[in-house]
């Protein structure tokens, strides 16, 4: 198989901000158009629908002009097998290090940039803060219900496996030019590709950087795919045991 093509870093950003801005700017409209539903719900079946497939298909599109057929192999290349064990090793020790810092950088990064979070938020209804657990349980109980299903199907699977085909296997791949500043290039526009949660950078690059750079080190997209499922599984099941309480 044949070396990556490789990107422009320019390139490279205007597709992922060009793709996650449009996908923003439609979940916006459609939220505020829809406010019989929560956002959460409207946000993760639009992701389903539109910003997961349109990745599977510029890496699909890369693997046809690369190799002639379409396939994920702008995904996999450099890829290497590794035991599972030792993937769940790395990944729980990550997680570890992700729990950390999510009660050390994160509430400081929170706490530092609520202002700001808050002005944006008073431009939005209600809804559009996520974080108001009341505002999601006051929809009938049977929404309430889907809503918790379809976020955790979206959040724990969906949403991570594509990614981390996408970022930590294209996009890395066809960024190898820059060496060892590849997996922090790619986890910092990783992190900024999140228009729809804009005041955690800081803890993103934080905790994606180290999974980033072991499978870039290891060769294996799985142990950062791994690591990303168990971060999203914990906070997902603590939203969902909170609206369902």
């Amino acid at each position: 198989m044949k070396n990556a093509t490789q990107l422009p870093l320019k390139k490279t950003m205007a597709m992922v901000f060009g793709l996650t801005g449009l996908f923003t700017a439609l979940y916006l409209i459609v939220g505020i158009q829809l406010p019989q539903l929560p956002t959460l719900l409207i946000f993760c079946i639009l992701g389903v629908l539109f910003l997961m497939p349109a990745e599977w298909f510029l890496i699909i599109r890369q693997s046809k002009k690369d190799y002639g057929k379409y396939s994920l192999a702008s995904a996999q290349l450099g890829q290497e097998k590794q035991p599972v064990l030792i993937i769940l090793f790395f990944a729980s020790i990550l997680f570890g290090l992700a729990g950390i810092f999510s009660f050390t950088i994160l509430p400081l990064e929170n706490m530092l940039l609520f202002p700001l979070r808050e002005r944006l938020l008073s431009f939005l209804p209600t809804g559009f803060d996520w974080n108001n657990i009341e505002c999601i349980k006051s929809y009938p109980k049977n929404i309430v219900t889907a809503t918790c299903v379809v976020y955790f199907i979206f959040n724990v699977f969906i949403g991570p496996i594509t990614e981390e085909f996408f970022f930590r296997g294209y996009l890395t791949a066809h960024n190898s030019k820059y060496g060892k500043w590849t997996p922090v290039i790619i986890t910092a526009i990783f992190s900024l590709y999140h228009f729809w949660l804009p005041f955690q950078n800081v803890f993103r690059i934080m905790i994606f950087t180290p999974m980033a750079y072991i499978s870039y080190r290891k060769k294996n997209l799985y142990i950062c795919m791994a690591s990303h499922i168990l971060c999203n599984l914990f906070t997902t099941i603590s939203f969902v045991l909170a609206v369902m309480d």
